[in-house]
């Protein structure tokens, strides 16, 4: 009789167990596409300051603003969604063209958006840029 407590006891803790492992994989779904990035792109026009910050060639991270612009030539402008498209992590360095996720290791291309290692598949989102009064304006 002793024997029915404890088998149900240990039934009870892997079920909770269980439950508690599913929730970690959900943390890490990657079934949106854009990871847990519930806003990964500015819903309102961002000033990053001036244009010439972004050197010709390269690219610049703007941490804060979760934004990332390259400058391929002069006078133009590329802008990405800094926050990675796994898990919503924001990207920490920018290495030549190549962005950070520091979370899991996803790299990004700056210059165009694109995963070049996962565990992201998917791109930095595009943020349209503009240059007004030698200011950069990043977003709709």
């Amino acid at each position: 009789m002793s024997a029915t407590p404890a088998a149900r006891r240990t039934v009870l803790k892997g079920a909770a167990l269980a439950g508690a492992a599913g929730l970690g994989v959900a943390a890490c779904s990657t079934e949106s596409k854009l990871g847990h990035a519930k806003t990964p792109t500015p819903t309102a026009p961002v000033d990053l300051g001036a244009a010439d910050a972004v050197p010709v060639g390269g690219a610049r991270l703007y941490r804060e603003q979760r934004l990332v612009v390259s400058c391929p030539a002069k006078g133009e402008y590329l802008a990405f969604s800094a926050q990675c498209t796994h898990a919503g992590c924001a990207l920490d360095k920018v290495e030549g063209n190549e962005g950070n996720c520091p979370c899991h290791g996803s790299r990004f291309d700056v210059t165009t958006g694109e995963a070049l290692k996962g565990p992201a598949t998917v791109p930095l989102p595009k943020v349209p840029v503009v240059v007004r009064d030698g200011k950069l304006i990043a977003g709709p």
